[in-house]
């Protein structure tokens, strides 16, 4: 028999440095780095922009020649070129991996649903972006046979707000790459010293929009810095994404120029240094569909303060401390205590590095893979 052939839309990669090649860009990627050892049963054929050389040897990948990192370039190609390919080449199961599949074209269809950021907090989204992403989600999800979501806390919002049955809804989490580890002291150092960083500072890191709290995060972190003047300076590291003004403005209002750090987007490479210089690592997110970051920075052994919202605790577990992301004075304090209490951090730091070792992109991959044998063998109900 013959090898099932699955169709990926991954439009969405892009070689390009900025907020797109963030948090979904990466779960993306290493999907498709890892389904190949998932399972031999299946032969894979990718939609993207990115060069062959980017995604493993055995995939068949049809690049496209469409500037398919602008929006309304993805949206036209996906909904006019997309079902066109899949006419042709006729996959077995089609995987849309962001949201959106095509409105035309049958056939067993399964989708990836991040989060539903748009939906819990439409203030925050440009209203034809967030009437696109309402609709073409609410469209794919009730088309598909089954959906992926990436942690229970974005499960359970796509039951809430489309009444997807349970049953058809698979978690596949999210996975900690290897080279996020704790690194020599020297090395460390030495990049330090390249970035003319302190060597004590506080660190947040993640695309700057309103979603990421940072607004309140500075003013937490100047609360804090009021109480405890020995307070290292605060790094805000990442590329602009939308509506970022008022973070800046807030750093200026404060007087916290000289001791706020906007370093902008971290190369991908560069990652796992940021998370080992930085003595803390505070996401104080107000929604995440997963928070790669905080994984990232407690397999490097940094100690974290986040959220205790969304599914943030799912990826913490106890190997953090968690505050309302709502609550400045709370906020402060976890910063204020965490700083004062070495043996606190080193503990965090042991207890951050044992639950990361919980979650692999080899385990994404491989429930991935369930589901394309259940909606295959017509298991998804």
């Amino acid at each position: 028999m013959g090898k099932k052939n699955i169709a990926l839309n991954a439009q969405l990669l892009t070689d390009r440095a900025g907020y797109r090649s963030a948090g979904i860009r990466n779960y993306i990627y290493q999907l498709l780095k890892h389904l190949p050892d998932a399972s031999d049963e299946f032969a894979y054929q990718v939609f993207t922009g990115i060069h062959k050389a980017s995604l493993p040897p055995d995939m068949k990948v049809h690049r496209t020649r469409w500037p398919t990192d602008n929006p309304l370039a993805r949206i036209v190609w996906e909904q006019t070129v997309q079902p066109i390919l899949l006419e042709r080449i006729s996959p077995d199961l089609y995987h849309a991996l962001a949201f959106a599949g095509p409105l035309v074209g049958h056939g067993p269809m399964v989708v990836t649903v991040y989060d539903l950021s748009f939906k819990r907090f439409p203030e925050a989204f440009n209203p034809l972006k967030r009437f696109y992403l309402s609709l073409m989600t609410g469209s794919t999800l009730r088309k598909s046979q089954m959906a992926i979501a990436i942690s229970k806390s974005t499960k359970d919002d796509i039951v809430r707000f489309w009444e997807i049955p349970k049953e058809r809804i698979a978690v596949a989490y999210g996975g900690i790459s290897e080279e996020f580890h704790p690194l020599p002291e020297d090395e460390v150092d030495r990049f330090r010293r390249k970035w003319g960083l302190p060597k004590d500072f506080i660190l947040f890191l993640g695309t700057l929009e309103p979603r990421k709290n940072l607004v309140r995060l500075v003013k937490a972190y100047s609360r804090a810095f009021e109480a405890e003047p020995s307070l290292p300076h605060l790094v805000i590291a990442g590329a602009r994404g939308w509506y970022y003004q008022d973070v800046f403005e807030t750093v200026h209002r404060l007087y916290m120029d000289s001791r706020v750090i906007f370093p902008g987007f971290v190369p991908d490479e560069d990652l796992p240094l940021w998370y080992n210089a930085a003595g803390m690592f505070v996401y104080p997110s107000l929604f995440e569909g997963f928070g790669l970051p905080v994984l990232e920075a407690m397999a490097c052994g940094t100690p974290v303060v986040a959220s205790d919202v969304s599914s943030i605790p799912e990826v913490v577990g106890d190997a953090g401390i968690l505050v309302p992301p709502e609550d400045e004075e709370k906020l402060a304090e976890a910063i204020l205590s965490l700083w004062k209490d070495v043996d606190l951090r080193r503990e965090l730091s042991r207890r951050g590095i044992e639950q990361a070792g919980k979650f692999s992109w080899d385990e994404t991959a491989r429930a991935t893979v369930e589901v394309y044998r259940k909606v295959l063998a017509g298991e998804s109900g």
